[in-house]
């Protein structure tokens, strides 16, 4: 089989912004099908996720698929170029074509760059020989990328036009059927990229991850008792339904609101009445508007794990938790799992409508049930600049979180002491200033210096009368037995200390 095209793209391109990354190959690979419809489902294209089964050699087959594959359609972004192995992929497709061209003579544009994100400027010069902007994709395209489009207008002109253009172009590269590569072997490719400095500037990211604990449309009600109340699932229809469905809660107090969910957790509004965009959509927008990326994931059982990963790529995290879901599963385990580590980096809020329910033994229980899930992260709340945020409402909700997100990189600048301007310029601040010359402060109330003492003969105690003899060589004159000596201990004159002169 030999696919029309070779998907390349970085690892951590995906991670970023993985639901961008899977609808613009969904979507490139439907147009192509469109165009060309005699190519079978399976010969469209390859995808390492969605080919590679459990025990498959996985670099083997990535080798024989890159070899065989007609076209190659090469996501390009610093991450892109900051990567080993898509720097192996590039060049080895990139050597196919110069080799057919020897062969054959035919000069064929198979290897099809997309600008996912503005690339660095320093790029091999292999690289900057084939043209990767496109003067009729427009300005947005050329300075923002495909990502960008794809964030602002998923459904666009100007991104349909993309994906319709490079599905053309595949199709006109996979015509000419450029000469195969069975022997290659990714292993032994040397690429031609990352370059060093690349590498080390790709390593910091400003990218905030979004984790989403909220429940779903339908989800089935929480046992009798449960610490969050028992809820019920209720169709809503009307304007102020947002096209979501509203999740009610019925408890002693009667029946109330519990939030409206969609069919999936980032469909979440938990604020009367409910807008658009969700919860989760409009914290990415507030973060992208502060200069940052966002990728958005839903906690899992790998949640910890996760976290970690992202504290090791110099990335701090927001968790954004339902009150309602949080002592249930999915999520229960997972968030007292959290609450059990040490995560120094990563922010939780808990969103709350002030109604929601009302102040009761309703009330009450759900907040007590959150409690229980963060025993320990519970007593930080309190604290100076926390992490920990609840009762947070639809009018604080975007100053809390750019606070948080704030708090948490402020605390993973602390940590970064390898390259302390590099880590600074991660989150777009300057070098650390200057430090101020040393003031000499003079201590107040100033101290005028005391003549030396002269240490004179010994005064008698009352009722103790001096010995005669000699003295002793200290000048002093022993008393009896038991009696105290009086030593004099000539006095110097010196500035308070700091601490002294404090108080």
């Amino acid at each position: 089989m030999r696919p029309y095209f070779f998907f390349s793209y970085a690892r951590r391109d995906h991670l970023a912004g993985g639901a961008f990354v899977d609808q613009f190959f969904t979507d490139l690979r439907d147009e192509l099908a469109r165009i060309e419809p005699e190519a079978g489902p399976g010969e469209l294209a390859y995808r390492d996720t969605e080919r590679l089964r459990i025990g498959d050699d996985w670099e083997r087959q990535l080798s024989r698929m890159l070899g065989a594959s007609r076209a190659m359609v090469a996501l390009y972004s610093p991450a892109y170029f900051a990567s080993a192995y898509c720097g192996k992929e590039w060049t080895a497709f990139d050597h196919r074509t110069r080799r057919h061209e020897e062969q054959t003579g035919e000069s064929v544009p198979a290897l099809i760059p997309v600008l996912w994100e503005p690339p660095p400027e320093d790029l091999p010069a292999e690289v900057r020989r084939i043209q990767y902007v496109q003067h009729d994709f427009g300005d947005e395209y050329a300075t923002g990328g495909l990502r960008h489009l794809l964030r602002t207008d998923p459904h666009g002109t100007a991104y349909r036009k993309v994906v319709r253009v490079i599905a053309e172009r595949v199709r006109e590269a996979a015509s000419w059927r450029v000469g195969e590569l069975r022997d290659l072997d990714l292993g032994q490719v040397e690429g031609c990229f990352p370059v060093p400095e690349i590498a080390v500037v790709a390593t910091r990211s400003s990218l905030v991850r979004l984790f989403v604990a909220a429940g779903r449309a339908g989800d089935p009600p929480a046992p009798a008792g449960a610490s969050n109340g028992e809820r019920l699932p209720v169709p809503r229809s009307g304007a102020d339904g947002a096209g979501v469905v509203v999740t009610g809660a019925v408890g002693p107090a009667g029946p109330y609101q519990g939030g409206w969910y969609g069919a999936h957790p980032r469909d979440w509004a938990p604020y009367h009445p409910p807008r658009l965009p969700s919860l989760a959509v409009q914290a990415q927008q507030v973060i992208t508007r502060a200069g940052h990326s966002t990728s958005l994931e839903t906690v899992g059982p790998d949640l910890a794990e996760a976290l970690d990963r992202a504290r090791e790529n110099n990335e701090v995290s927001v968790l954004l938790v339902d009150p309602w879901a949080a002592g249930t599963e999915p999520y229960r385990q997972a968030l007292r799992d959290f609450d059990r580590q040490n995560h120094p980096v990563t922010a939780v809020l808990l969103p709350d409508s002030t109604d929601d329910p009302p102040a009761g033994p309703a009330r009450a229980r759900l907040w007590e049930g959150v409690r229980e899930v963060f025993a320990r992260t519970w007593l930080h709340r309190s604290g100076p600049e926390p992490l920990f945020r609840i009762h947070i409402g639809r009018e604080r909700f975007e100053r809390e979180l750019l606070s948080t997100v704030t708090v948490a990189q402020n605390r993973l600048l602390d940590q970064v002491d390898d390259d302390p301007v590099a880590a600074r310029a991660q989150f777009g601040l300057g070098p650390d200033p200057r430090p101020m010359p040393g003031l000499t402060i003079p201590a107040w109330p100033p101290v005028p210096p005391e003549p030396p003492v002269t240490p004179g003969p010994p005064v008698p105690r009352p009722g103790n009368a001096p010995e005669t003899g000699n003295a002793t060589a200290a000048g002093t004159a022993p008393g009896p037995r038991g009696a105290l000596r009086e030593e004099t201990v000539p006095l110097t004159s010196r500035a308070p200390s700091e601490g002294e002169a404090d108080r």
